[in-house]
């Protein structure tokens, strides 16, 4: 404030506020001298004094809150023409006539009081003072009544809160219009540049490093395995972590390839914003170039479902190309025998369930093999027998280790250990009568889900019966599918209870480990693919590579349907999209040829992995389907562009529109994404009550 409040007539005070946006005429005028005492502002107590005309809500003034304060400053200004009539201020201005000379007016002004002002709000001396006093201590300009004193109520500090006004609970987030989604294309984007490397037949492999007490290690190059086992926080990261376990759970193959694709897409999605193109019109021309990429994948597919030899060779050449960009690669041929015939044993059920898979340390990875049974890694009981012919087999899950006292939620008092040999005795019998109703089934051996104790087990050792305990519930599941039977948990209906069988039943060494081997079983097309292996991670990222050949075969045998491989397929709709963007008129047009750019990606990345040109190849590639060469690709062993008829890189027709398909939608959902709201985190309750 400068200067300060000058003698003589009484001015007419007029107040604005200003930089507030609000305008009195919405709820009209409150006046001046509630408002001045509202503040406890001094008025001029000569007769020429009037309220002051202020146009300010009421909503404005019963909403002030202590996070702002006033700042009031005030100027003078020379004599001036009353305002038009009707005016806001015209009231206070058209009485005083010619007095207008020396009108004062008052300008509100909001400021934060965390800035290092006096305790006065910024104010002078003398306003300052007579703001501290009450409004009847104010005899005009520059004289009191009585000076203040301590007695005098505490100044009221009117405030305004200019923020605006959040509606979440504290400690929640929200990222609006352009950080969100600027936030959501980095997450994804991040995404799709952590595993693109791991694409193709040289992509590459990651370790995963668990932490804590139980630490363990992982190498592998799959893209939902990498995906699944880090942790990510952002948003959009998340929807591609989703599509790429979605897509393994579909279709068993392309993790990679999916989330690379959605990556692709935002990355150019994010130019197109950076040049005003509306998110909408980026989805309708994609929405567009994407029922143009899958006719065009459709028209270029390549179905031999009648021809059982030509079938079967589609089969090795998927999974060879499945392989070919695993860690099994270099026993390509090995494991592509093993997983065509495991599957064709299924005789198109697709029923993976029946085709068990067993990881067993030592040997290499050219010592694994396919057996024509099911194999059960237990151990057969002390004292039975090892070997049982025709046998009939009861499955079942219930306990049988109430050899000793255990009453559950209660306690037995005695006054002598004869009491307690009585109550073991009793248990005995009670188990003793339980394995009697279990052979009235007519059976030569139990396997049951949980353990089985000693006395029970010399029971059926005594009946010569094969008794197995605590076979895995997945293993339990298994058998009972392949053998025919069923899972029981009470024995007093034999007649009810259904019975699995098979031919032989032994017991196998399979490196130093034995197993217990199940031939003859009812479904005829079970089986088990043993897996050796140096170290256990080979054998578990050698089960991860030969699970995805498996679910890819057992899709191409429902949908016989192949096309090629080696960018064949992603530059055929390229093609296409780019001719559709060539006839479509408007912005949507610069959407397709994002949409194409984002597909031509996916061999350039293939190709930079192996460690090639990729401008180059992808350039001739580009050249040879422009010039009509539909089953152009990229040939990874020479570094040049081959026929993928001829060199036999074929994949699925299904996985490649599953690719496709989800790619585009998650990138749609991202993209339309304008708002990210965080909600707050729930609070600790103290826990009073402990167990």
């Amino acid at each position: 404030m400068r200067g300060s409040t000058p003698s003589g007539p009484a001015p007419r005070a007029a107040a604005r506020v200003s930089g507030l946006g609000l305008s009195g005429a919405r709820a009209g005028p409150r006046p001046g001298a509630e408002l001045c005492r509202h503040f406890r502002l001094p008025l001029a107590a000569s007769s020429g004094a009037r309220a002051v005309g202020i146009s300010v809500s009421p909503e404005l003034l019963g909403t002030m809150a202590p996070a702002a304060a006033l700042r009031i400053r005030r100027t003078w200004r020379g004599p001036r023409r009353g305002p038009a009539p009707g005016t806001a201020t015209g009231a206070g201005r058209a009485a005083g006539g010619a007095a207008g000379r020396g009108l004062r007016r008052l300008q509100i002004r909001p400021f934060h009081i965390s800035e290092p002002r006096d305790p006065g709000l910024n104010l002078s001396k003398e306003v300052s003072s007579a703001r501290a006093a009450p409004p009847s201590a104010w005899a005009g300009p520059g004289r009191w009544r009585r000076p203040p004193s301590a007695a005098d109520p505490p100044p009221r500090r009117a405030s305004l809160s200019l923020a605006p006004v959040n509606i979440f609970k504290a400690g929640a987030d929200e990222e609006r219009a352009e950080t969100a989604r600027l936030s959501s294309f980095i997450g994804a984007i991040a995404i799709g540049d952590l595993v693109k490397s791991t694409l193709g037949p040289k992509g590459m492999d990651k370790i995963l490093l668990s932490s804590g007490r139980d630490a363990s290690l992982m190498v592998t190059n799959d893209g939902a395995t990498i995906l699944k086992n880090i942790g990510v926080d952002n948003p959009a990261a998340k929807v591609l972590v989703d599509m790429s376990r979605v897509q393994d759970d579909e279709v068993g193959d392309g993790t990679t390839s999916v989330t690379v694709l959605a990556a692709e897409l935002l990355r150019e999605a994010e130019s197109l914003i950076a040049k005003k193109i509306h998110p909408q019109t980026i989805i309708a021309g994609w929405r567009e170039a994407t029922k143009a990429a899958r006719e065009a994948l459709l028209s270029s597919a390549v179905d031999h479902g009648s021809d059982e030899v030509r079938f079967r060779q589609d089969l090795m050449n998927i999974a060879g190309t499945t392989l070919s960009s695993k860690l099994l690669t270099h026993h390509k041929d090995h494991f592509t025998q093993l997983a065509v015939e495991a599957v064709l044993r299924l005789k198109g059920s697709g029923n993976l369930e029946a085709i068990h898979v067993i990881k067993k340390l030592g040997g290499s990875l050219a010592d694994s093999y396919l057996d024509e049974g099911f194999l059960l890694d237990k151990k057969i009981g002390v004292n039975q027998p090892k070997r049982i012919e025709n046998a009939k087999i009861l499955i079942a899950n219930t306990g049988m280790d109430t050899d000793k006292i255990k009453i559950f939620g209660s306690r037995v008092r005695v006054d002598s250990t004869a009491k307690v040999a009585e109550i073991e005795h009793a248990e005995k019998e009670k188990m003793k009568e339980k394995v009697e109703r279990i052979l009235k089934h007519g059976i030569n051996c139990f396997i049951n889900r949980q353990l089985i104790y000693n006395y029970p087990e010399q029971l059926f050792g005594a009946a010569g019966v094969m008794a197995i305990e605590h076979a895995d519930f997945a293993g339990v599941e298994r058998l009972a599918l392949v053998t025919g039977g069923e899972i029981a948990s009470t024995f007093d209906h034999p007649e009810l209870v259904k019975l699995g069988s098979c031919k032989l039943i032994e017991e196998v060494m399979i490196g130093e480990d034995k197993l217990i081997h199940f031939s003859g079983v009812a479904l005829g097309e079970a089986c088990t693919i043993v897996l050796r292996g140096a170290t256990q991670q080979i054998l578990d990222e050698a089960e991860r590579s030969l699970h995805d050949a498996l679910c890819v075969l057992a899709q191409t045998v429902k949908d016989p349907r192949t096309v090629y491989g080696g960018g064949c397929s992603e530059m055929l709709m390229a093609h296409a999209v780019t001719q559709l963007a060539s006839r479509t008129p408007g912005k949507e047009a610069v959407a397709m040829e994002s949409y194409a750019k984002a597909l031509r990606m996916l061999p350039t990345i293939i190709a930079d992995n192996a460690g090639y040109d990729s401008a180059d190849l992808v350039a001739q590639l580009r050249a040879a389907h422009s010039e009509g060469n539909i089953t152009a690709g990229l040939d990874m062993k020479e570094g040049t562009i081959g026929d993928m008829a001829v060199l036999g890189i074929t994949e699925s027709f299904q996985v490649k529109r599953q690719v496709l398909l989800s790619a585009a939608e998650a990138a749609e959902v991202i993209l339309r994404v304008d708002n990210i709201i965080k909600a707050a985190p729930r609070k600790r309750v103290p826990d009073h009550h402990p167990c």
